[in-house]
C-alpha cells in the first residue's frame, strides 16, 4: 500500500495446496481454533454492540491524508480522508468490523484505516508466524467499483514515527484488491525504491481469483505465513497457497532488514483511488463519476498464530537483554527493572516479563556504562503502556551523563488503551557513539502517573 504504482497480472497458478483447517463459518463466528501445532497469540473477533468503534486496546485509528510528517496521501496517491466516524468505521453487532467508503454531496470521499497497537508480530526463533483474516471485499463490481482499494497488510515496526524508511523495513500485503476485480493480490515490498531487490514500486507479487464464490460476494480467509527456519514468506487464500518469496530471492541483508527488528504491525483499510486502481484502469484516475458510494470491507476476525521455535508466542522483546545493573549494549533491550538507579514507579510483571509501572513526573531510570560503539545511534525505542486518565500525558526523555543534561531525544506518551496495552514507540536522536551513563527521565505537567516502561534500546 505504500509509495508505489503497480501493474500485476492476475494468475491462477497455485504454488501448493496446504491442509489448513478452513471451515465454513457464519458471518458472526468467533476466531477459529488454531490448526494442530499452532497457538493463537493475538486476535480480535470484532464482537461488540452495533455502532461502536473497534477496541482501542487492540487498534489505533488513523485519520487524515497521511501520518504527521509523512508522505502525502499515505504515499499512494489515494484521495479519501480517513476518519474515526462510525459512518466509516464501526462494529455491526453481528461480529464484524465494517469499513465503509462514502462520498458527500461535494464529491469528497471518506473512509477508514486502523492498525494494531502491537508492533512486534514476528515468529519465535526457528519457528513460524501466521497472520490471518476472514474478510469480504466491498460487494461492488464493474464501473461502480472503480477506485475501491481494500487491503489487509503489515508494516515493519520501525516505520512508526519515521515514515520515510519504506520499503526497507518490509511490507507484507496479505490481501489487496482494486476496482472490484475477482482477484486477491499478495505482495512483498522490500529494500529500496525505486528498483532494489523487490523491483519497487511494484514489489514481488502474485494474484489469483478467489476460490468458489467471488472475492466480492462472499467471505474468504486470507493468510500469510512467515517461516523463520525455512526463510520463506507464503500467501494463502482459503487454505490454498498462491505466492511465496524466499530469502534467497532477495538476499540475506534485505531479508534481515525486514525481519530482524522488533516485528510488524497489522493494518486494515479501504482506500479510494491511487496508483494501484488507476494503473488497472488504463492509467486513468479513479474513482469516477459512476463509482458508487457506501460499500464496505467487512472483517469477521483477524488472528495471529505461532508455531515451533523456542517459544509459542512472538517475543515481546528481543532475545538479547541488558546486563543486570543496567549496563551493556545500547542496541540490546535495556530492561527497565534492571536500571542501576530508579526513582518512581514500581517493578511488577507485564508484557511477558517485568517492567517499571506507572511512573509520574520527576521519575527516572539510570543505565550505567551503556556502550554505543562507533554507532552512531540515531534511533531511540521505548516499550511503553499507559492507562492514564484523559488529558494526562508526558515525555520519556533520553539524557547522557546527567539527569539534568539537555535531552538528546524524547517521545510523548498519552493513554495507549490501558496499562497492559503495550506499544513500541520510536524517536530520532542525535548521533551517539562511545560509552555513556544513560538517564531516561519522565516529565509531565500533571502529577498523576502516565507511563509504564518495559525496556528501552537504541538503533543506528
Amino acid at each position: 500500500m505504500k509509495q508505489r504504482r503497480r501493474v500485476l497480472a492476475a494468475s491462477t497458478a497455485l504454488l501448493a495446496a496446504v491442509p489448513l483447517a478452513i471451515a465454513a463459518m457464519s458471518a458472526n463466528a468467533s476466531i477459529p481454533p488454531p490448526a494442530s501445532g499452532w497457538t493463537q497469540v493475538w486476535g480480535d473477533d470484532f464482537n461488540g454492540s452495533n455502532g461502536s468503534l473497534p477496541s482501542s486496546a487492540n487498534w489505533i485509528i488513523d485519520t487524515g491524508h497521511g501520518y504527521p510528517g509523512g508522505p502525502a496521501n499515505w504515499g499512494t496517491g489515494e484521495i479519501q480522508n480517513y476518519t474515526n466516524s462510525t459512518n466509516n468505521l464501526k462494529l455491526d453487532g453481528n461480529g464484524n468490523l465494517r469499513i465503509t467508503a462514502l462520498k458527500d454531496g461535494a464529491g469528497n470521499w471518506t473512509s477508514a484505516r486502523i492498525e494494531t497497537q502491537r508492533s512486534n508480530f514476528k515468529p519465535p526463533a526457528g519457528g513460524k508466524l501466521a497472520i490471518e483474516g476472514r474478510i469480504q471485499m466491498p460487494n461492488v463490481t464493474g464501473e461502480a467499483a472503480l477506485g475501491y482499494w481494500p487491503a489487509f497488510w503489515t508494516l515493519g515496526s520501525p516505520y512508526r514515527g519515521n515514515y520515510w524508511n519504506w520499503p526497507g523495513i518490509g511490507e507484507f500485503d496479505i490481501m489487496e484488491n482494486v476496482n472490484g476485480l475477482n482477484s486477491v493480490w499478495g505482495v512483498l515490498h522490500c529494500d529500496v525504491a525505486p528498483g532494489g531487490a523487490c523491483g519497487e514500486f511494484t514489489g514481488i507479487g502474485n494474484s489469483r481469483a478467489c476460490p468458489g464464490s467471488s472475492c466480492q460476494s462472499a467471505f474468504h480467509t486470507y493468510r500469510f505465513e512467515w517461516d523463520d527456519a525455512a526463510k520463506t514468506f507464503t500467501w494463502f487464500v482459503d487454505g490454498q497457497s498462491f505466492h511465496q518469496v524466499t530469502q534467497a530471492r532477495v538476499g540475506v541483508n534485505v531479508w534481515n532488514a525486514m525481519t530482524s527488528h522488533a516485528g510488524h504491525f497489522i493494518l486494515l483499510n479501504l482506500a479510494m483511488g491511487g496508483a494501484f486502481p488507476n494503473a488497472l484502469n488504463n492509467n486513468q484516475p479513479t474513482p469516477v463519476a459512476a463509482t458508487q458510494s457506501g460499500h464496505s470491507m467487512v472483517v469477521d476476525y483477524v488472528a495471529v498464530y505461532s508455531s515451533g521455535g523456542g517459544t509459542t508466542t512472538p517475543p515481546t522483546t528481543t532475545t538479547t537483554t541488558s546486563n543486570p545493573g543496567g549496563g551493556g549494549s545500547a542496541y540490546s533491550d535495556l530492561q527497565a527493572e534492571n536500571a542501576s538507579e530508579r526513582s518512581g514507579g514500581s517493578v511488577s510483571p507485564g508484557d511477558g516479563g517485568s517492567g517499571v509501572h506507572q511512573i509520574a513526573n520527576g521519575g527516572y531510570l539510570k543505565f550505567s556504562g551503556v556502550n554505543f560503539g562507533t554507532g552512531p545511534a540515531r534511533q531511540f525505542y521505548a516499550r511503553v503502556a499507559s492507562g492514564a486518565a484523559g488529558g494526562v500525558s508526558g515525555l520519556v526523555e533520553v539524557r547522557l551523563g546527567s539527569r539534568t543534561a539537555t535531552p538528546v531525544g524524547s517521545i510523548a506518551v498519552g493513554n495507549t488503551g490501558g496499562w497492559d496495552a503495550w506499544r513500541t514507540i520510536p524517536a530520532n536522536i542525535s548521533n551517539i557513539s562511545g560509552t555513556h551513563d544513560v538517564y531516561i527521565t519522565f516529565t509531565s505537567g500533571q502529577p498523576a502517573p502516565y507511563v509504564s516502561v518495559n525496556w528501552v534500546k537504541f538503533g543506528t
